[in-house]
């Protein structure tokens, strides 16, 4: 089977396939993640706040509505699924990592580089493996319905890496609203605190109380649910069989 990053937009199921969405969100982060590595300190905070926008979201809405759809259709979806949370749950601990890392600490720029290769890896096993399959055994037309309910969840998903939430319903389910305002928000303040201005100082302090507050959220019990159990937070890995659940 032809990898996704090959065929037309006709072949793909045109426009509003969830196929031609996928592979645009990873033309644009292709494009970042080389922007990323051609800057530092606040410029590289800026392309780092981009690629987050555009990175959980477009996970959060394959682990909600993409992943599940797989999973029905191939006999082998839960261990093709499974290799690619695990995937989303290592970019997850990497990123929330690189926020504990100031600019000047030796291990930042180990971690950019080991998150830039997971981000590569994670679009490569999603264009030239697992996509293709779904391909196979769908329709158009239910290609373009997934593509309309996956843009739907991209638009209003969380922006944060979140590793304690689960990768799976319901937890993901429940997260997707309290982490979504609180994501978006700090987003704002991270960008009026880098700006320099009179309300930089006011923006990084209150960006810092969201991230408190998220930081509790993430624990709330509901929010942890559905997990496998090589995707816990700190596993990502582990080995865990397919109905390893938390």
């Amino acid at each position: 089977m032809a990898s996704i990053a090959h065929q037309s937009v006709e072949e793909l199921g045109g426009p509003g396939s969830v196929l031609v969405r996928q592979r645009r969100d990873h033309e644009e982060l292709d494009r970042l993640l080389g922007r990323l590595a051609a800057t530092e300190g606040a410029a590289q905070d800026e392309v780092l706040t981009r690629i987050a926008r555009l990175v959980f979201p477009h996970a959060f809405a394959e682990e909600a509505v993409l992943w599940p759809a797989v999973r029905a259709a191939l006999p082998d979806g839960e261990a093709l699924t499974l290799r690619i949370e695990k995937e989303h749950q290592e970019v997850n601990e990497l990123w929330a990592a690189l926020e504990r890392s100031p600019h000047g600490d030796p291990r930042r720029r180990e971690l950019l580089e080991r998150l830039t290769g997971v981000l590569r890896d994670d679009v490569r096993d999603e264009e030239d493996v697992l996509l293709p399959r779904l391909q196979a055994v769908l329709d158009e037309a239910r290609l373009r319905r997934l593509g309309r309910a996956w843009e739907l969840v991209r638009r209003t998903a969380p922006t944060r890496p979140h590793p304690v939430v689960a990768r799976r319903p319901p937890g993901n389910a429940f997260a997707a609203l309290p982490l979504t305002l609180l994501d978006r928000g700090r987003d704002h303040l991270d960008r009026w605190g880098r700006s320099g201005g009179a309300v930089a100082a006011p923006s990084r302090a209150a960006s810092r109380v969201l991230a408190l507050v998220a930081g509790g959220v993430e624990h709330v019990p509901p929010l942890t649910r559905g997990e496998r159990a090589s995707t816990h937070s700190g596993r990502a890995d582990a080995e865990g069989g397919p109905g390893a659940v938390r």
